[in-house]
């Protein structure tokens, strides 16, 4: 006989879970930890119960939307502190930043060399080449003042 065909409903739920687990820690992103603990839950119900797998996966669906639902309110009551707040926030990164302009600032729009690119901006009537400070930002447009 197949060994896959001899293992028992419960034990692929626990094989899912258990993947799912190692998914959580190869991958980032603490989503997958939620989904594995609904996989586990129903597992746990499938050997402990005489349940059927249409009745397993309903189980499994609704385990997931509580895990998931449960897993948002903790993560949003407890927030995790970074070291580097703005690591995925690059032109708020660029705020206080002084750059030149290469493009003159004419009624309120130009551009401005920041690294090895080269931003829109609005800001002060300034001519290419003077020094500008980057002050905010909105999208993907700098708002600058003249430094």
């Amino acid at each position: 006989m197949d060994m896959l065909a001899m293992l028992e409903d419960h034990w692929w739920w626990l094989i899912f879970a258990a993947l799912l687990g190692i998914g959580e820690v190869l991958l980032p992103g603490v989503f997958l930890i939620w989904i594995a603990i609904a996989a586990a839950i129903t597992g746990l119900a499938a050997l402990a119960l005489p349940i059927g797998v249409p009745l397993q996966f309903l189980i499994f669906a609704l385990l997931c939307l509580i895990a998931v639902w449960g897993g948002r309110r903790w993560y949003a009551a407890n927030p995790v502190s970074s070291e580097d707040p703005l690591l995925n926030d690059r032109t708020a990164r660029l705020i206080g930043e002084v750059v030149i302009v290469v493009e003159a600032i004419d009624n309120g729009r130009g551009r401005v060399k920041v690294g090895d690119g080269v931003w829109s901006c609005r800001g002060p009537e300034a001519p290419a080449g003077a020094r500008v400070r980057i002050v905010g930002a909105d999208a993907s447009v700098l708002q600058v003042e003249l430094a």
